[in-house]
This record gives structure tokens, C-alpha cells and sequence, in this order.
């Protein structure tokens, strides 16, 4: 007879959008000890909390400022990210985010955001970290945005598992991290979500590793009537102005994957996958005419069911009208985790 197991989960609002932690075989408490180490790292990390460390290592530009063991490895990370996509992750555009009218968390936005001003530029290349003391140059800020997500799903996964967990799955709006089998045999099964279709596109099967995705057509919002996104490219300062709508990379961890499937999005739908070629990772990409691309080994990760043959196409009404409504609430998640 096949064994029994547990299974805790734990649904609750975090870091601007949707948590969902399930635990398998492994003390009750542990998923609620996963909810306090997230909203732990979003009161160190998020720069709508004005007291948080990354809030004031912007605050305080130019100076040395000690900093949790987290914040340093976040950093750590940003900056690692920012070398391997040659600048198009780029953790220093917070100027730009502001300049776009995102200047405060997305629930706040009103309906039309006017034109921002900011002072701040980019600039990853005098970050200095010496021990735990951290020093943003001046003139800069940082936004920890995905990244911070992905880390922090990757952080918590791993420490439930050293706490005696069988399995975790941890997903932060749509950065899932999954880690151990939870079941004897099978690992999880993750459906990557389209926002504009009834069905997921794919049905993706991960036993330790992550998967997550960027998209335009969510966090959206007008600035002077114009419609707007979060995703800036560093090299215009700009809203990425990107033929790809969606993109979804399994890797490893959940940074990294959040990192490449931010930095193909906004390199656009010329060459998608250089990025990725040879080093691990998979990723699925939607064009804006719906058509799905994907690199050479991600249909080893897809069941039967198998991907669309056509182009991806909303069922729902206007996009655009849609999700600039939608987008000025915590996005919902964009993977639902399915035991297998």
C-alpha cells in the first residue's frame, strides 16, 4: 500500500501578491513558520516599508549602513544577476520605476499616475559590501522587485526542509520553489498560467528546482493616459518596449529563473533563449500575437498534455482595459501547483 503523508498549506497576502506554502510530511507548524520568515524578509527588503534595510541603505546613499546576513546575500545575488545578463537585470532602476509612476505600492496607484521626477540613476558598479556593512553609491536606488521574491522563496523552501519537512513548495506570486518528492515516486506539477486564457499553457513537472514568470500584461497602470508597465529596460530607462508578453523559466532557483525570465522578456523575441543556451535552464515564451515559442529541452519537462499548437488567444475582454484594472491589486498567482 503506498504510504501515507501529511499535508499543511498555508495561503496568506505577502511582498505585494499571493503566498501559498504547502508542506509535506513534515510538523504542522512549520508552514506558519514559513509565513513569519517571508514577512520577516519583506520588512527587511521591500522599499514600500520605510524602515526596511533596503530603505535605508537608498535613504542613506553613500554611507556605509550594517545590514542582516539576508540583505547581503540579496544584494550579493542583484549584483551576480546584473553581471549575467550583461545589464539587463538591473537591480539600480528604481529611478525609472518612479519616473514610469510607480511610486508607491500598486493598490495605492491612482487611477491616471502623473509624471514622477526623480534624482536617482543606475548603477550597479560601486555597490561595495564588506562583511555585513553595505554601501549604495549615491545618486542610486535600488528596488529588489522579483528578485526579492524569488530568493526569498528559495530561502524558505530550504529552511523547511532542514527543519524536517519531506517535501515544500513554496510559490510568491508566481516564483514557485519546490523542493523534495511529495510523494514515493512522482515530483510536483506546476501549470504555467496565461493571464488572458481559461487553461494553463503548460503543464510542467519539477522535482527540485523552480519555476517562474514575467509577464507585461499584469502591474499595469496610466501614466498621463498612457498605459504602463513595471518591467523597465535598463538601456532606455523606459518600460521594456518588447514583442514578448510572457515568459516562464525553470532553473534550479527561483532568483535565477526570476532574473532570465525578466532579462529574455525585455531582450524581446529576436534571439529569446542566448541567455540560457548551455547553462541549464529551460524557458517558454509568448510573442504579443500569441504565438508560443520554447528553447530545446523544455518539452522534456512537459507531460501529455503536451503545449499549444496555436496562437495564444484572450477569451476574456480587452487586455489592456483588463489588467489596467486588474494591476492595481496584488497580482494574483500565475502557477498553480498540482500534486502528481
Amino acid at each position: 500500500m503506498p504510504s501515507l503523508t501529511s499535508r499543511t498549506e498555508l495561503r496568506f497576502p505577502a511582498m505585494g501578491s499571493d503566498a501559498h506554502i504547502i508542506v509535506i510530511d513534515g510538523p504542522p507548524e512549520l508552514a506558519e513558520r514559513g509565513r513569519e520568515r517571508i514577512d520577516q524578509l519583506e520588512r527587511r527588503w521591500s522599499r514600500f516599508v520605510p524602515g526596511s534595510e533596503i530603505s535605508r541603505l537608498n535613504i542613506h546613499a553613500g554611507r556605509r549602513l550594517v545590514v542582516s546576513d539576508d540583505t547581503v546575500l540579496l544584494v550579493r545575488r542583484a549584483i551576480e544577476a546584473w553581471r549575467l545578463t550583461g545589464g539587463t537585470f538591473d537591480p539600480t532602476v528604481l529611478g525609472d520605476v518612479v519616473r514610469a509612476g510607480y511610486d508607491r505600492s500598486l493598490d495605492e496607484l491612482p487611477d491616471d499616475a502623473p509624471a514622477r521626477w526623480s534624482p536617482l540613476l543606475p548603477g550597479c558598479t560601486d555597490i561595495t559590501i564588506d562583511g555585513n556593512e553595505v554601501t549604495f553609491p549615491a545618486g542610486i536606488g535600488f528596488d529588489p522587485g522579483g528578485i526579492g521574491k524569488g530568493l526569498a522563496a528559495d530561502l524558505v523552501a530550504t529552511e523547511l526542509r532542514a527543519a524536517g519537512a519531506g517535501a515544500v513548495c513554496v510559490n510568491l506570486g508566481g516564483d514557485v520553489r519546490v523542493s523534495g518528492r511529495p510523494d514515493d515516486e512522482a515530483g510536483w506539477t506546476i501549470a504555467v498560467e496565461h493571464p488572458d486564457t481559461a487553461e494553463p499553457l503548460a503543464l510542467v513537472g519539477v522535482a527540485d528546482g523552480a519555476v517562474t514568470t514575467s509577464t507585461t500584461l499584469l502591474r499595469r497602470w496610466r501614466q498621463d493616459g498612457v498605459l504602463r508597465h513595471h518591467l523597465i529596460d535598463p538601456f532606455t530607462g523606459e518600460p521594456a518596449d518588447t514583442d514578448l508578453e510572457l515568459v516562464t523559466v525553470i532553473a534550479g532557483e527561483a532568483w535565477f529563473a526570476e532574473v532570465l525570465a525578466k532579462a529574455i522578456l525585455v531582450r524581446g523575441a529576436a534571439h529569446p533563449f542566448d541567455l540560457i543556451e548551455g547553462a541549464g535552464p529551460e524557458a517558454l515564451a509568448v510573442l504579443t500575437d500569441g504565438t508560443v515559442r520554447t528553447s530545446p529541452g523544455f518539452d522534456a519537462y512537459v507531460g501529455d498534455r503536451g503545449l499549444p499548437t496555436a496562437p495564444v488567444r484572450s477569451s476574456t475582454p480587452s487586455a489592456t482595459d483588463r489588467h489596467h484594472d486588474d494591476g492595481r491589486r496584488p497580482a494574483p498567482e500565475r502557477h498553480r501547483e498540482l500534486v502528481a
